[in-house]
């Protein structure tokens, strides 16, 4: 969350305007009926949610959801991991843009130090998380040479690396393309000190295009969003924290879900107006970003997650 947006004078919306975890369960429970199986708890920082567990446990009990994961800065997961995992997480991925303490303080704008989420990694994997999955965000001049250095620390601790290209989510990080990071380029570096071989998609919708090392020490994966999107096979939609749902990562305006949650419509209409939100979408912004003449506003990633 940029602090020069959410400073320590930022007013947060009341309790009342964000909505409970058995209102964010409401909405698991019918999408899962119509088809959803798998659901990420991201942010923002997940981990600064009270008795966020609480809601993991809720979740998992919803029938046909069957994997469960968290995306998280990492610096209060080494307290949480045991009872996340007992609540039923089912995988846990921790964001780390480098392991140099400078530069990952300065990309994280997080004050706490990266031992702290080093912590948490060790915390996680000791409480049975695995494959543990680890998010870097490239971006050319700030932290591209330690593209090894990250691929390196995921080979030896059997974590699987996925770098990210920088992405102009939002309005308030800076992007600038040239700043972009290729995945070929990301690709082409690792492989020439540590040779991969590239892996079949596990399911359709899959946004990461993964690498086996050659040695059989483990696997990486990269998400290539800038150069070569993958808008038509999007499978994911984005609720947030006061209940707008967001069918695109780059999304301009999302769609009001806590008015019908509270008000009298029963399961079947909060179903239909889910169905006709995924069926009437037609976002394309990655496709459609070097014809477009003026940028746009967009959802900062602080409201939606990855």
């Amino acid at each position: 969350m940029p602090s020069e947006v959410f400073g320590k004078d930022y007013r947060f919306l009341p309790r009342d305007e964000i909505l409970s975890f058995e209102e964010i369960a409401r909405v698991v429970r019918v999408a899962a009926e119509h088809g959803v199986t798998k659901v990420r708890l991201t942010g923002g920082e997940p981990l600064v949610r009270q008795d966020i567990e609480r809601l993991v446990a809720m979740v998992a009990a919803v029938e046909g959801i069957d994997d469960i994961a968290m995306t998280t800065n990492g610096t209060a997961l080494a307290g949480k991991a045991q009872v996340l995992r007992d609540a039923g997480l089912t995988r846990v991925t921790v964001s780390l843009d480098s392991i140099d303490e400078r530069v990952f303080e300065a990309m994280s704008g997080v004050s706490a130090p990266l031992g702290r989420v080093l912590d948490g990694l060790d915390a996680a994997a000791a409480v049975g998380f695995a494959p543990i999955k680890l998010n870097a965000v490239v971006r050319r001049g700030v932290n591209d040479n330690g593209i090894l250095d990250l691929a390196r620390f995921g080979r030896e601790r059997g974590f699987v690396m996925r770098f990210i290209e920088y992405m102009d989510v939002g309005t308030t990080n800076g992007w600038r393309l040239e700043e972009v990071v290729s995945a070929a380029e990301i690709v082409a570096a690792i492989d020439a000190e540590f040779p991969l071989q590239p892996l079949d998609a596990q399911y359709p919708g899959e946004v990461a295009r993964r690498f086996s090392y050659a040695d059989g020490r483990g696997q990486i994966g990269v998400i290539a969003s800038v150069t070569q999107p993958f808008c038509q096979g999007c499978t994911r939609a984005r609720l947030t924290a006061e209940g707008r749902l967001y069918t695109c990562l780059f999304a301009t305006a999302g769609h009001d879900l806590r008015a019908i949650l509270r008000g009298p419509s029963a399961d079947d209409g909060l179903g239909a107006l889910l169905g006709r939100i995924w069926r009437d979408r037609s976002d394309r912004y990655s496709e459609e970003r070097a014809s477009m003449s003026e940028p746009r506003q967009r959802v900062e990633m602080s409201y939606v997650g990855g």
